[in-house]
């Protein structure tokens, strides 16, 4: 328990922020404008949640956080218990449902310290397990969760949030991949070289198949390792190119939802957009 405490405090001061729970509904209200901000950039689109939501889940025990540089908010994590284990009536996950850094702090290490954060939370209170959905075709959110905590792919979820209004994900789909953290022993991850690669962008960034969609399983099962790359940068691609963006929804649908379904798992990321598969 020291060990992740101290990892927690080791990444806000390398971040240089520090990550709080937060309690009164004037800080809900900030946290739900800064997610907000976020998600629905220059009030476009639905904001995400809001701030009575918030003050109902801290009360319930749930965790609301959110991280400060100096006396600004400029990130939020939201996290709420899963079903009770039958076996020992003891909450052992906890999903968590939202967690954002304004783009003016974005990659300087903010989200490895709330996760953290969180992470020594949850084992405070014993809930070993974390999960949460994220973007696959967000190529760098997928190297986080893999390389950088260690969690794991368990699903793929399609259209699991159904239409999307924000500002980013509106007219995009919404698949999903599940994430599961073992938050007492993150997994190792260790990069293989595909044997054959199913999907790519082409010239443009549209998507080609290499193999054609329903010989996917056919094809992979010839070999041990395969690999679906994906654009590096969907958030540009979706600004410039909203329609090609929308069409690499349905082509990583078609090639990943199958695989994870027939018990491949993804081994690695690379950070060209190469998702590797194997069994």
């Amino acid at each position: 328990m020291e060990q992740t405490q101290r990892e927690a405090a080791q990444a806000q001061e390398s971040a240089g922020v520090v990550v709080r729970c937060l309690r009164s509904p004037e800080q809900m209200q900030r946290a739900t404008e800064v997610l907000a901000e976020i998600w629905a950039p220059g009030g476009r689109g639905q904001p995400p949640i809001e701030a009575g939501l918030l003050v109902a889940l801290e009360h319930a025990g749930s965790y609301v956080a959110g991280a400060y540089s100096a006396d600004d908010l400029i990130g939020v994590t939201v996290g709420f218990f899963g079903a009770p284990d039958p076996s020992t009536g003891r909450t052992q996950m906890m999903h968590s449902h939202i967690a954002g850094v304004l783009q003016s702090h974005a990659r300087g290490g903010v989200g490895a310290a709330m996760k953290l954060h969180q992470r020594a939370w949850c084992l405070d209170q014993g809930v070993t397990t974390m999960e949460w959905t994220f973007d696959p075709l967000v190529v760098r959110n997928a190297r986080f969760n893999l390389h950088k905590l260690g969690a794991r792919f368990a699903e793929y979820l399609p259209q699991f949030y159904g239409e999307m209004r924000d500002g980013i994900n509106a007219g995009q789909g919404s698949d999903r991949v599940l994430i599961r953290w073992n938050l007492s022993e993150p997994e190792v991850t260790k990069e293989l070289e595909p044997e054959r690669i199913l999907l790519e962008p082409d010239g443009t960034n549209v998507p080609r198949w290499v193999i054609e969609p329903d010989k996917v399983l056919a094809a992979a099962g010839e070999v041990g390792v395969v690999g679906l790359r994906v654009p590096q940068d969907i958030a540009g691609l979706r600004a410039e190119q909203p329609e090609v963006a929308a069409r690499w929804r349905t082509a990583l649908r078609e090639a990943m939802h199958p695989l994870m379904r027939s018990g491949w798992s993804v081994s690695s990321v690379r950070s060209d957009g190469m998702y590797q598969l194997s069994r």
